[in-house]
């Protein structure tokens, strides 16, 4: 290859807003050869369907994160497919719930194995400004997903106040002193940084990541044929979300298809004009497979149509 591709990682818990944060530079590169590795907790990407556009190289990995034992081997030979499709731009989107401690020791192993491939650019983290207080309080992953990225976009500060933002650039300073941060509506930002050195606010050194074949989450998949109204799904959803980290999927309710997304307390509706086979929600569990027994008796009592569970 006669130029390295700019690779980006994205980093942030789940529900901060990734997603849409990478939607809108891909819209903002839609002139360049730009491929895309997703990776999430579920069986099915959810957020791979939001993104995919005619052209666009993409590839899917799922059920665990991609810095585990578990998956990290597929996160490599994904790294080296892509090497093949002359991209300019290479961004991966991890889970919510991944430690990329370890990129360092991925890079350089596909790096012995397949060459210089990859200008690792940078590991941008999007922080939930709504959220990360708490987050930070309850799991490792958001401290090192903060301690091993290069830029922090604080999301969502149209929803708090000053107080709180001030409070957020306070802890991100605590954990990495020396990192730009910038705030975030709507999943819009200035995109300049895709043509700065961020790798010069390398804080931390490569470290064994936290994912384990032993801390993986249990995640489930809800699905149902028909439609149910939504006040009925926001009564079972507000039975069940504080055991889950999160919950977002495809629903069909009276009011046609719905994108829906829970994270922390809210629970967000999007009408879409894309029509699936079922509704699909991924539910992923802060109790493990203790989580399936109320999930099965609420929907039981609120609804009247059958749910399958896997």
């Amino acid at each position: 290859m006669d130029k390295k591709i700019n690779l980006y990682l994205l980093t942030g818990f789940l529900g901060s807003g990734k997603t849409t944060f990478l939607t809108n530079i891909l819209e903002d590169l839609s002139g360049e050869k730009v491929g895309v590795i997703m990776n999430e907790f579920g069986r099915i990407s959810i957020d791979g369907e939001i993104i995919k556009k005619e052209g666009m190289e993409i590839v899917e990995i799922n059920r665990g994160s991609i810095f585990c034992s578990c998956l990290k081997l597929s996160f490599a030979h994904a790294m080296i497919e892509m090497a093949d499709r002359d991209l300019k731009y290479l961004f991966v989107e991890s889970s919510g719930l991944a430690d990329p401690s370890n990129i360092g020791e991925i890079l350089e192993g596909i790096k012995a194995v397949k060459g210089d491939l990859y200008d690792y650019k940078a590991a941008i983290c999007v922080v939930d400004g709504v959220n990360f207080l708490e987050q930070l309080e309850d799991l490792e992953t958001v401290e090192r997903q903060i301690k091993h990225c290069h830029l922090a976009v604080i999301s969502k500060v149209d929803l708090i106040d000053e107080e709180r933002l001030i409070n957020i650039i306070s802890k991100i300073k605590e954990i990495n002193p020396i990192i730009p941060i910038e705030t975030m509506e709507f999943g819009r930002l200035d995109y300049n940084f895709l043509h700065e050195d961020l790798m010069k606010y390398n804080w931390a050194e490569n470290e064994d990541s936290t994912n384990v074949p032993e801390t993986k989450p249990k995640t489930l998949m809800l699905t149902y044929d028909g439609e149910i109204k939504k006040d009925d799904l926001i009564k079972f959803i507000d039975r069940i979300k504080s055991d889950a980290y999160r919950l977002k999927g495809f629903l069909k309710l009276e009011d046609g298809w719905n994108q829906v997304d829970v994270v922390g307390k809210r629970i967000d509706f999007k009408t879409i004009d894309e029509k699936y086979e079922n509704s699909q929600l991924v539910i992923i569990s802060k109790i493990g497979p203790h989580i399936i027994r109320p999930i099965a008796n609420n929907w039981n009592e609120i609804f009247d149509i059958e749910m399958k569970l896997r």
